[in-house]
């Protein structure tokens, strides 16, 4: 097992995808759908972002506006199965569905940024008939609260519609679970949790019973919603939600992450050096503590409390300012650090920083993209509701529904013939969550979450030797 690395699964025929937009999240999904075997057309307005991106992966590229009827045509939009809009409007991201939508039968997905629209995403999404509607920076604060209500984690990922959680956290000093096996550990608690992945140096294992863990193993557990706590306090970990946060910049991710902790009960402080803008989220955010300054200046964050502030976030435009804030963060208090970082350029820099909980947007937004094109991809006997790529992109937490009876289903796991380096995690049956044993079925209707080491799964008969 040790030394093991991730396999990509043969998949389905490839879908012929156009992306409007070559920014930042552009470039993330070429890389992804590309890499996963899918036959790719991009469109940007920029001549030489065009040529980079069919210089460096093997795709086709139009110089236009996306939103044009002859440049769809161009691109080929009669015989399409998904158009991607990730443009830096929003206006223009619905507007491209809209036009794809008339003219072709095909899928679409629109990333749309601004507060005004988010309320109105159900709306927008069934009235223009499009697949998806991503907000990354709503995504991105979705993620950090989660986190922030669980500070002891590193990462907390829903699935099952929210009902239960994928936690991760680094072993610490003095944890229960250092020097027992799975086994050993689940037979001393009666805490419902499953673990299912950990990364020790450089690998990424998928835990049998007698894995014996060690302090500083970095280790993914699933347990149902609301209990994370209870599994901590049976780790020997004592954790609380945090009761105050301290947020450098004031963009969009910023009110989102800020409207939800107020909702929570937290108090909240945004510091943001633009003078307009703190006006304007005064208006938004009435209950939190608004200052104008420069959330750099180390004098001022003394100033506002960063010694003794629960949590602190910096959600700046800049990933340089952000690490660096974290580092001062972690360097002056005991706080909770939560990082937003956009690019990947230097991830494994990045990895080595221990800044604790990083959160990256145009991750969340392509994760959400690649599932839905490889449930597309798949057969019609399930489909992928949830899709993580875990330690960076060494595994895969997937979880699909499956909507027909096959060879799986009725069986029990033990008479499965399961692949090596992958982990039936739970099922979900009428709301409840089931840690499968030998015994236990797949039935048409549930859930079920995979975590492996293999890369690619479109379908949940992939998991079969």
């Amino acid at each position: 097992m040790f030394g093991f690395k991730a396999k990509h699964i043969p998949t389905a025929a490839p879908l012929k995808i156009i992306i409007v937009g070559c920014g930042k999240v552009g470039v993330t999904l070429v890389e992804q759908l590309s890499n996963e075997g899918n036959d790719l057309t991009l469109i940007d307005k920029n001549a030489e972002k065009i040529g980079e991106m069919t210089n460096m992966y093997d795709v086709m590229g139009i110089v236009g506006n996306g939103a044009s009827y002859s440049v769809q045509k161009e691109a080929g939009i009669d015989e399409t199965d998904l158009l991607i809009a990730v443009t830096d409007s929003d206006e223009l991201n619905l507007l491209c569905c809209t036009i794809a939508k008339q003219v072709a039968d095909c899928s679409a997905i629109a990333r749309v940024r601004t507060p005004d629209y988010s309320a109105e995403i159900n709306y927008l999404r069934e009235k223009l008939g499009l697949a998806m509607i991503i907000n990354p920076e709503y995504e991105a604060a979705m993620d950090i609260a989660r986190i922030l209500y669980l500070p002891s984690a590193l990462e907390v990922n829903p699935f099952a519609n929210g009902e239960a959680e994928l936690i991760k956290f680094k072993v610490p000093d003095g944890c229960h679970l250092t020097g027992k096996s799975v086994m050993e550990f689940s037979r001393s608690t009666k805490q419902k949790m499953l673990f299912s992945a950990v990364e020790r140096g450089s690998e990424v294992i998928i835990p049998n019973g007698s894995f014996v863990f060690k302090t500083g193993d970095i280790v993914s557990f699933v347990s149902p919603r609301k209990t994370g706590r209870q599994c901590f306090k049976a780790l020997g970990i004592e954790t609380h939600q945090v009761h105050d946060c301290m947020i450098v910049g004031g963009g969009k991710a910023s009110y989102y992450l800020g409207r939800q902790l107020i909702r929570a009960g937290i108090h909240v402080k945004i510091i943001e050096w633009n003078k307009k803008r703190c006006e304007e989220l005064s208006l938004l955010l009435p209950e939190a503590i608004i200052i104008n300054g420069d959330g750099t200046d180390s004098e001022l964050l003394k100033e506002e409390g960063i010694e003794t502030i629960d949590s602190f976030v910096p959600l700046t435009g800049i990933d340089e300012e952000n690490i660096l804030l974290t580092l001062h963060a972690k360097d002056v208090s005991d706080s909770k650090v939560v990082t937003k970082v956009n690019r990947f350029s230097f991830l494994n820099v990045i990895s080595h920083l221990d800044l604790g909980s990083v959160v990256f947007p145009r991750l969340i937004t392509s994760e959400a993209i690649v599932a839905y094109a490889r449930a597309k991809r798949a057969s019609m006997d399930s489909n992928i509701e949830t899709l993580y790529h875990l330690y960076e992109d060494r595994a895969e937490a997937i979880e699909f529904r499956v909507d027909h009876a096959s060879e799986l289903t009725g069986k029990p796991i033990s008479q499965l013939s399961l692949k090596d380096h992958l982990m039936i995690t739970f099922i979900s049956r009428h709301g409840e969550i089931i840690f499968p044993t030998g015994s236990d079925t797949i039935e048409v209707g549930d859930t079920v979450l995979i975590v492996t080491t293999h890369s690619g799964f479109n379908d949940i008969s992939d998991i079969l030797a």
